[in-house]
């Protein structure tokens, strides 16, 4: 079983930044593929990012250029750096994991999940 816990939401003006944390316990993840989604107010979850046990990372459109997602093995912890932000990146962020190789933007994929945390971005 693995637990992940988010932290680092916020409310920030447009143009500004946040850098949120997944922090998973339960297990090491080193072969356990990350994501990040969004769920917006009265929107369904939408796919982020997603990092490979390897490092290899794919970004939704949306975000691509703005966020960048890491992850750090040694401290079982995944990050996503947020610059540029806009009022339209206003949503719970969760992050996922699931064990194996590659990565998914598909959250179906996803066997585990936080609890979610809130950012909300300011015109």
């Amino acid at each position: 079983q693995v637990q992940l816990l988010e932290s680092g939401g916020g409310l920030v003006q447009a143009g500004g930044s946040l850098r949120l944390s997944c922090a998973a316990s339960g297990r090491t993840f080193i072969d356990y593929v990350l994501g990040w989604f969004r769920q917006a107010p009265g929107k369904g979850r939408e796919f982020v990012a997603t990092i490979s046990w390897s490092g290899i990372k794919y970004y939704a459109d949306s975000v691509k250029g703005r966020f960048t997602i890491s992850r750090d093995n040694t401290k079982n912890t995944a990050y996503l750096q947020m610059n540029s932000l806009k009022p339209e990146d206003t949503a719970v962020y969760y992050c996922a994991t699931r064990r194996g190789l590659g990565y998914d933007t598909n959250s179906s994929k996803y066997d585990y999940w936080g609890q979610g945390t809130q950012v909300t971005v300011s015109s």
